[in-house]
């Protein structure tokens, strides 16, 4: 009974943990800021343009779902358009409730309705993350040519409040962690022969090689044009569904393409922090990124930070209900074609 309990105790905990972070950034986020002003804008919003932002998050998922298709290929699996795409709603519905379990459960929801090993394909989930992180860097790398004043504005907003919130911890810290992991690692190899006796040794070495021919899936690309067309459709979908937010409030909808790159930079580090749905990290982000952005343009700094939150109290909602709607509809459509 305990080791029944114990998955479910560890769930709940990360849930509640989860919680308690968005709970401490959205009390950072608000603080020192005038409410009424932020309703004044969401009442003033033009929510056609929030509408076609959903447009693009939705197509961000269909361009995902296909360019899994082709990872999964080299690999001797042909899978549906339709099973790839509700997996990876199913694997989003779930970061909603705990942090970090989509891609399990993506990888899983995909094993029921193609019998593709999940060792396999949860390597080509980490291939995807790779891929995406180049694409982030990309975008970055615009963001520090064309507004690197703002991208320095946020950075000393961002250190700031560090430095108010939290106290200075002991960078030894580090290399203990990394000393611990190397001691580890040196003991792993010293016992590996007694190791091997054990079954769980044997099914993690075997889960890791799984793994490892997922990531090694992209250099056997027969269609690597393609892949790189979905994954700069995916990017290209992510960019505006963030940019055309911005023409919903009439005070940003003078906002260039290279303003939108900064969003979506900022926006992307504020959902990379384990807090449920990006609630509070993504809009403390967001407070910071428009805050900074006024300032780069030699506007007033607190409306700024006002603005940021009303932006990201639409497109954070708009994230959220999306998730939720696609991922709803992938459980009925995962249980009808799920293979026995």
């Amino acid at each position: 009974m305990e080791e029944k309990k114990s998955p479910a105790f560890k769930n709940v905990i990360t849930v509640l943990v989860s919680i308690a972070i968005a709970g401490l950034f959205l009390w950072l986020a608000l603080r020192g800021l005038d409410f009424d002003k932020i309703k004044v804008s969401l009442k003033k919003a033009n929510y056609l343009w929030v509408a076609f932002a959903a447009v693009f998050g939705v197509s961000a998922y269909i361009f995902r779902a296909v360019r899994w298709n082709l990872l999964l290929e080299p690999m001797g699996h042909k899978i549906s358009g339709s099973n790839s795409l509700w997996a990876i709603s199913f694997g989003y519905l779930m970061n909603l409730t705990i942090p970090r379990s989509g891609e399990v459960a993506r990888s899983t929801a995909l094993y029921g309705v193609e019998k593709v090993p999940v060792d396999k394909s949860f390597g080509t989930i980490i291939l995807e993350r790779v891929v995406d992180l180049v694409c982030m860097g990309i975008f970055a790398l615009l963001t520090l040519i064309f507004k690197y004043d703002a991208l320095l504005a946020f950075y000393k907003a961002a250190t700031q409040q560090k430095n108010q919130t939290t106290p200075k911890s002991d960078s030894n810290i580090t290399y203990i962690i990394l000393g611990c992991v190397v001691f580890i690692l040196i003991l792993l190899f010293v016992f590996r022969k007694s190791l091997q006796k054990l079954s769980i040794y044997n099914k993690v070495i075997g889960f890791g090689k799984g793994i490892f021919e997922g990531l090694k899936s992209i250099l056997t690309l027969e269609q690597k044009g393609k892949f790189i067309l979905y994954t700069a459709g995916i990017w290209i979908c992510y960019f505006f569904a963030s940019y055309l937010v911005c023409f919903a409030l009439p005070e940003t909808s003078n906002f260039t393409p290279a303003d939108g790159c900064f969003i979506l930079v900022v926006g992307t580090l504020g959902m990379i922090i384990p807090a449920s749905g990006g609630i509070g990290a993504f809009n403390l982000a967001m407070k910071f990124g428009f805050t900074a952005l006024f300032i780069s343009m030699g506007k007033d700094a607190v409306e700024g930070g006002e603005l940021g939150l009303a932006y990201s109290f639409i497109t954070l909602p708009l994230q959220i209900i999306i998730m939720l709607v696609m991922g709803l509809i992938s459980i009925p459509m995962l249980a009808r074609n799920r293979k026995i």
